[in-house]
């Protein structure tokens, strides 16, 4: 049992002879929770009795101080009894811990003593300052008291903490396998014995570094008591390899350093091994200093003074953003952006400064200019920031999709006994590995999350200390290809090096969003699916394979991080669709793109391959489509929940401005089937256009605004549209399905006017026009069928005028779909003119959407305020059904916003109640007058 434990009633302890006991009793540094938690009560009633307020009249002596110094009085009875018992059980103590006892005893008679005199007096300032004096010596030797009783604990540790030292000196010097395997036994009893009591000394610590050091020297042991025995058994075996010896003592070395750890972290030192790893990323808090440190204040302004030093703070970010663009790993087109972002953030730093510059030599009054230029600086740091995470999640997105390959690679040929080969394979290992902690410590760079940076940092380092010596085991098995030990000591550093790249992905993943993961990846499947379909027209099977190999692995990531995430939120309906939309695509989408995988290979690797069928060509670009269609299926159900403007962000031009995309329906808008990817260039003439949209964004200033204003009347009829249509059900209900389909497509025809959105030509307006012509036919047969069940009244003629108005509308829409932006090119200068077909189409679309609203209405009020007859209540299957849509689930827990977390907190008007520890701490400071 603890001394500590013991103090609270329980067994006893002893102190191990051997060990001396080193001490400063000067020294009252409270260090476990033990201590604290004993010495709590104590703290409590003394402070509340020195505290207590005088009373204004004076009423004699005060019942509740006598109530409070008769239960200091009991407690310290209880620690001299409990003390002086420890003391007889613990020789070696005995003398210090009686004279704890002793100092407790006479400071607890003096607090006894000026406390019952301050009790009868309450008003006397003089005893009250006795009293203070007292109940400080008081809690001094008692906290004396309890940190010796609890280096009874810290020696108990250390006794068995020399065992295991004892055992791996022993096991240095083995020779045999029997002394080995009686070695391993001793070493396996000590060390589990020493990482209990370890256990228990972690989670009495108070100093988290020093927790975490205990916590992570406790793994090493634990992971490596196996490593240890094979490694030891390959030596022992075969002793004329050196491979085999540096196999050996790297795991004696690291459960060295493990033990070495725990005796430092028991007897209070910090290696400082923690700090290696602590610390947000440089980037990203460079990029943090410097958004704060271009707000200034313009009448203070000294240029001499803050040109050099932002500069010299926007040179070191570039140049760290070099280093990640000049990276092996980076891709051109992410390099020749993040190059442009950093020209970007140079030039508005030189227009800011600019800015300062006339605003200080006007007065230094703030104007809209300078608001201007700070809003364009944090515009382009974000731009830049934006970029340089993308950059990390594609390194991580292709550095860890097959993490293993090189491995079995290098252990297949360990196995086969071919030294040469299993050289040439290290050096693939060796880049492999190099690589994966390069891409982890780019993430680290980049993330504000300390404790996620801590953790990538470590588990980077201890993939990097694992590679050479799992080269050294297949080195061994490779000279000795029989031998079973060599086999299992293989087997062994494999499993290792596996577990620690499984948790360094995880690790990684905790620090990169997986909002950017499914933005940068969603791009990533569509560049494998072209590559995929391209290698099969060229009838290539090795590139086929090889690229179907990396798109199963990114798929399988893809699913593994999403559905880790879904972990991370309460079960419901946003985490059920999410899980379902994986479930699909785990279970259909993928084992059908695997099969036309294989049959493709079978079919381009026969001998004297024929041509594929075309059918089975097509079959094999639908399944590859197929799973690009999955990965944005995913990312849609994962972005439901978004509403924050900064939370969608994509690599693709097509969804710039996702907020717009989400009503008030709570759902994001599924984007048009019909993307016309292909290259269509609808002005050949033209050099710098080749689609209509890209013409849209050409429009003059004057003509955008205008624009912008029938976009705004639009999206008035469209918060009318939602408030309607949300509140219903659409399962049963396809009057509410169609609906919402329709306004999908307006949405993005009214985008497609802003040179936004997913539709990019002129047959791509008009397929949409098409889409809506059907969706209205359905309709008005659907809701023609409710308007026959519907007696004649002023309801059933509404809904078939607005059925009318819908036909009228849908025609409107396929005409001005088709009129087509005019470009000229007069003297170098492009002039586009599409004013009129613009705004005729936001026009048609806002009519549509109201015309839809009305039949809705109509629609629901012909079908339920209406007696039925008899026929129709005969009829169990209603044409629609109109059921209200259920609230969506509050998270428990609401999401902080980015700029919350950084915002100040404002002191409320209750009362703070202050911890007793840190009254002890401040009790020093306190100062009372002793007598007038």
């Amino acid at each position: 049992e603890e001394p500590l434990t013991y103090l609270n009633g329980g067994g006893s302890s002893h102190l191990p002879q051997e060990l001396a006991l080193k001490w400063n009793p000067r020294n009252l540094e409270i260090k476990t929770r033990s201590v604290e938690r004993n010495l709590e009560p104590l703290v409590m009633q003394v402070t509340t009795l020195v505290s207590s307020k005088s009373p204004q009249k004076k009423k004699g002596k005060s019942k509740r101080a006598h109530v409070l110094v008769a239960a200091v009085e009991r407690a310290t009875a209880n620690f001299v009894e409990k003390g002086e018992i420890i003391a007889m059980e613990n020789p070696d103590i005995k003398v210090e811990m009686l004279a704890a006892v002793d100092e407790v005893k006479r400071t607890g008679d003096s607090m006894s003593s000026s406390s019952r005199e301050f009790a009868n007096d309450p008003c006397s300032s003089a005893k009250r300052g006795n009293m203070v004096r007292a109940s400080r010596s008081l809690l001094s030797a008692v906290t004396r008291l309890l940190i010796l009783a609890d280096m009874i604990d810290v020696h108990l540790l250390m006794k068995k903490l020399k065992r295991v030292e004892d055992d791996l000196e022993y096991l240095k010097s083995v020779s045999s396998q029997a002394e080995l395997l009686e070695g391993m036994d001793r070493f396996g009893k000590s060390s589990a014995d020493l990482m209990s009591q370890a256990a228990k000394r972690q989670y009495e610590l108070k100093d988290p570094v020093l927790r975490d050091d205990l916590a992570a020297a406790r793994a090493v042991l634990k992971k490596h008591s196996m490593m240890l025995l094979t490694a030891s058994k390959a030596y022992v075996r075969h002793p004329e390899l050196a491979t085999a010896k540096a196999n050996r003592d790297y795991v004696l070395r690291q459960v060295c350093e493990a033990v070495n750890t725990i005796s430092d972290v028991a007897q209070g030192r910090n290696g400082g091994s923690a700090n290696t790893f602590e610390g947000n990323g440089e980037l990203s808090t460079a990029l943090d200093d410097f958004d704060k440190s271009i707000m200034m204040d313009p009448t203070t302004f000294d240029e001499s003074v803050a040109r050099p030093g932002l500069e010299e703070r926007l040179e070191s970010i570039i140049s760290g953003a070099a280093l990640m663009a000049d990276s092996s790993c980076t891709r051109d087109e992410r390099r020749e952006k993040i190059v442009a972002e950093c020209n970007a953030v140079r030039q508005a730093l030189q227009d800011l400064l600019s800015e300062f510059m006339n605003t200080s030599n006007n007065g230094g009054a703030k104007s809209d200019k300078l608001e201007g230029a700070i809003d364009v600086m944090c515009q382009k740091t974000k731009d830049l920031r934006r970029q340089l995470r993308k950059a990390v999640v594609d390194h991580v997105s292709d550095s860890f999709i097959e993490s293993t390959g090189p491995l079995y690679a290098l252990m297949d040929a360990a196995r086969s006994g071919n030294e040469r080969e299993v050289e040439e394979l290290s050096e693939i290992f060796i880049e492999h590995t190099n690589k994966l902690v390069e891409v982890a410590n780019l993430a680290c760079s980049m993330s504000g999350n300390e404790e996620g940076v801590k953790m990538v940092r470590y588990a980077a380092q201890q993939v990097q200390n694992l590679c050479p010596q799992v080269i050294n085991a297949a080195r061994i098995l490779a000279s000795r290809p029989r031998s079973k030990v060599a086999q299992e000591n293989m087997d062994v550093f494999q499993a290792a090096w596996e577990n620690q790249v499984m948790i360094l992905t995880d690790a990684v993943d905790d620090i990169v969003t997986v909002d950017d993961f499914l933005s940068v990846s969603e791009n990533h499947i569509l560049e494998d699916v072209n590559k995929c379909c391209l290698a099969l027209q060229e009838k290539d099977p090795d590139t086929l394979n090889r690229l179907a190999s990396i798109i199963k692995g990114r798929s399988g990531r893809i699913s593994n991080v999403v559905a880790s995430e879904m972990d991370n939120y309460e079960p419901g309906i946003y985490t059920e669709r999410v899980m379902e939309a994986i479930k699909l695509f785990r279970a259909q989408v993928m084992p059908n793109f695997s099969a036309k995988v294989d049959k493709a290979i079978h079919t381009l690797s026969s001998t004297d391959p024929p041509p594929p069928p075309a059918s089975d060509e097509n079959e094999f670009i639908d399944a590859s489509r197929l799973v690009y269609d999955g990965v944005r299926e995913i990312r849609r159900a994962v972005l439901l929940n978004r509403c924050n403007e900064e939370e969608f962000d994509t690599d693709t031009d097509w969804e710039e401005e996702t907020n717009e995309n989400v009503s008030e329906m709570g759902s994001v808008r599924p984007q048009v089937e019909s993307r016309t990817d292909s290259v269509i260039d609808e002005y050949p003439e033209i050099t710098g256009i080749s689609n209509a949209r890209e013409a849209m964004k050409q429009l003059p200033d004057e003509d955008k605004e205008k624009i912008a204003q029938q976009v705004e009347v639009f999206r008035v009829e469209k918060r009318a549209f939602d408030r309607e249509v949300s509140k219903w059900d659409d399962n049963g209900n396809d009057v509410i399905v169609l609906a919402k389909h329709m306004c999908t497509i307006m949405m993005e025809m009214t985008d497609f006017t802003r040179g936004k959105g997913p539709l990019k030509t002129t047959m791509d307006v008009i397929n949409a026009a098409k889409k809506i012509s059907e969706a209205g036919t359905k309709l008005d047969k659907l809701a023609r069928l409710i308007a026959d069940q519907c007696p004649e009244s002023s309801t059933k003629k509404d809904l078939l005028a607005y059925l009318q108005r819908i036909a009228l509308y849908c025609h409107q829409l396929n005409i001005t779909s088709k009129v087509k932006a005019d470009v000229q090119n007069v003297s170098g200068e492009l002039i586009v003119s599409g004013l009129d077909s613009a705004t005729s189409l936001i026009q048609a679309a806002k009519n549509l959407m109201n015309a839809v609203v009305l039949t809705v209405k109509a629609s629901y009020v012909a079908s339920t305020k209406y007696r039925k007859t008899e026929e129709q209540i005969a009829s169990k299957n209603p044409v629609v059904v109109w059921k209200m849509k259920a609230p969506e689930k509050k998270p428990l827990v609401r999401r902080e916003a980015p700029e919350e977390i950084r915002a100040k907190v404002r002191k409320g008007s209750q009362k703070k109640h202050a911890s007793p520890i840190k009254v002890l701490s401040d009790f020093e400071g306190l100062e009372y007058e002793e007598d007038v």
